[in-house]
C-alpha cells in the first residue's frame, strides 16, 4: 500500500474525532490530534496548556503577562498555526496517518495520496451524541456546539482564506448520524485501501 494521510474535519459534536480514532485502528496507522499540540508546545518550549487556550480562545492570561506591551495575542497564534503547519507537514511525510483538524485539508492539499473527509450530522444528533456520549448537560452541549464550530470557522477563514466552503479541499462528506463510528470508520477504511493499494 502506497503511504497516503487522511485528513478529517469535523463539526462539533459528530464524533468525528472518535471516527478518526476507529479508523487509524483498522486501518493499523497513526493517529494524530492532541499530539499536534503537545510537539507544538515542545517545539515552542511552552506548556501544554499555553497552546490549547491560545489555539482556542486566543484569550491567553500567560501571553498577556509574558508580552503586556509587544507581541499580540493573534501573532502568536499566528506563529501557532506556522509551527503546527510544519509539525503537520512532517508527520504526513513520515508515515500513513491520519490527521484530525487544524487545517490539515488545506495544508495537505497538495500531496497526491491524500483522503480528505468532512465529517458532519444534523443537530439533533449532535445535542444527542454531546448529552449521551460526552457527558455534558443539554445547555453546555448547546453552548459548546455553537462556540466550537463558530470558532472551527474563524480558524479556518483566518489561516485559509483560499477555502470557501466545507466542499473546498475535501473529497468525501460523511453524515457520521447514518453509519455511527464503527460504521463510518469501516466506510472510510475500504475507501483508503481502494483508493490506496497498490
Amino acid at each position: 500500500m502506497k503511504q497516503y494521510v487522511v485528513t478529517i474535519s469535523r463539526q462539533f459534536g459528530s464524533m468525528g474525532r472518535s471516527i478518526a480514532q476507529a479508523l487509524a485502528r483498522q486501518l493499523d496507522i497513526d493517529f494524530y490530534d492532541r499530539d499536534i499540540v503537545e510537539e507544538t508546545a515542545r517545539r515552542m518550549g511552552l506548556p501544554v496548556s499555553v497552546i490549547s487556550d491560545t489555539e482556542e480562545t486566543a484569550q491567553s492570561v500567560y501571553f498577556r503577562r509574558l508580552y503586556p506591551l509587544g507581541m499580540s495575542v493573534p501573532s502568536i497564534r499566528d506563529e501557532i498555526f506556522l509551527v503546527q503547519k510544519n509539525i503537520i507537514r512532517d508527520l504526513a511525510a513520515r508515515s500513513s496517518c491520519i490527521v484530525v483538524g487544524r487545517c490539515g485539508g488545506s495544508i495537505l492539499a497538495d500531496l497526491p495520496n491524500r483522503l480528505g473527509v468532512y465529517v458532519y450530522a444534523p443537530y439533533s444528533r449532535r445535542l444527542q451524541n454531546c448529552t449521551q456520549k460526552l457527558g455534558m448537560d443539554e445547555a453546555t452541549a448547546c453552548r459548546m456546539i455553537r462556540e466550537v464550530d463558530r470558532a472551527r470557522e474563524l480558524y479556518h477563514r483566518r489561516y485559509c482564506p483560499e477555502v470557501k466552503d466545507v466542499f473546498t479541499d475535501h473529497d468525501l462528506m460523511l453524515d457520521s448520524s447514518r453509519f455511527g463510528v464503527e460504521g463510518s470508520a469501516r466506510l472510510l477504511a475500504h475507501i483508503a485501501q481502494t483508493m490506496f493499494d497498490g
